[in-house]
């Protein structure tokens, strides 16, 4: 279902930008996922496709992953989510609520838990092209 909620979020952010922008259709939305997110891509497409109505009846979807990069804020090493080889339940947990990697993720230099995410973490309109 997380996927499903992201989709409806996506869709109603491309209906702002297109009544802002004057759209009649929309033709391409390129989204760009963290990878932190852990969405199962299949799913979003199809959620995707199933909301697919007025200016989304011809729109195509896009899905574009932002590896994770995090930050030690004690030692300074930066490393991505991917080096850490966590066991499938973490990151299970991880996917559904992403504030939790700091319970079980550690840097891979000092192995402090006090890190940053810099980069990979969300859902964001990468692009979007229509027909005004």
């Amino acid at each position: 279902m997380h996927e499903w909620a992201l989709a409806e979020a996506v869709i109603t952010a491309a209906s702002k930008i297109a009544v802002k922008e004057e759209l009649k259709e929309i033709k391409e939305i390129i989204v760009k996922i963290g990878e932190l997110q852990q969405v199962d891509e299949d799913i979003l497409i199809f959620a995707f496709n199933q909301l697919k109505k007025d200016l989304f009846r011809n729109t195509l979807f896009y899905i574009v992953k932002a590896k994770s990069k995090l930050e030690c804020r004690v030692c300074g090493f930066k490393w991505d989510f991917k080096t850490q080889n966590l066991d499938e339940n973490t990151v299970e947990s991880i996917h559904f609520v992403p504030e939790v990697a700091h319970a079980y993720i550690k840097c891979l230099r000092c192995g402090s838990p006090d890190f940053e995410i810099i980069e990979g973490r969300g859902i964001w309109l990468e692009e979007i092209r229509g027909v005004k």
